[in-house]
């Protein structure tokens, strides 16, 4: 059974960097695809970043390509969410999900497994 924890959020200046970490306790963690999300108030929850199993292929939302890089330590069970760059915009509750499978997964509705989320703010 996977269980995420998220962890890493914070108050941030614009331009800053934070990294969030997500650890999966369930033990199977190399089995499952991964994903980052966010959700700001008053609008849907949105994918930011997605990873394969292996790490081996990645996907970006447009709003964060150049500035963000999902990351994942099978090892530690253990995905990571650089963000650099930080702007007001990306002020949201950031969850990380998770599902089996072997491809990149893009969808809110194709993850199983969901972390409580962390809160990043970032101030102007």
């Amino acid at each position: 059974q996977v269980q995420l924890v998220e962890s890493g959020g914070g108050l941030v200046q614009a331009g800053g960097s934070l990294r969030l970490s997500c650890a999966d306790s369930g033990g199977t963690f190399r089995n499952y695809a991964m994903g980052w999300f966010r959700q700001a108030p008053g609008k849907e929850r949105d994918i930011v970043a997605a990873i394969t199993w292996s790490g081996g292929s990645t996907s970006y939302a447009d709003a964060v390509k150049g500035r963000f890089t999902i990351s994942r330590d099978n090892a530690k069970n253990t995905v990571y969410l650089q963000m650099n760059s930080l702007k007001p915009e990306d002020t949201a509750v950031y969850y990380c999900a998770a599902r089996r499978g072997y491809n990149l997964y893009l969808g809110r509705t194709d993850y199983n497994y969901w972390g409580q989320g962390t809160q990043v703010t970032v101030s102007s």
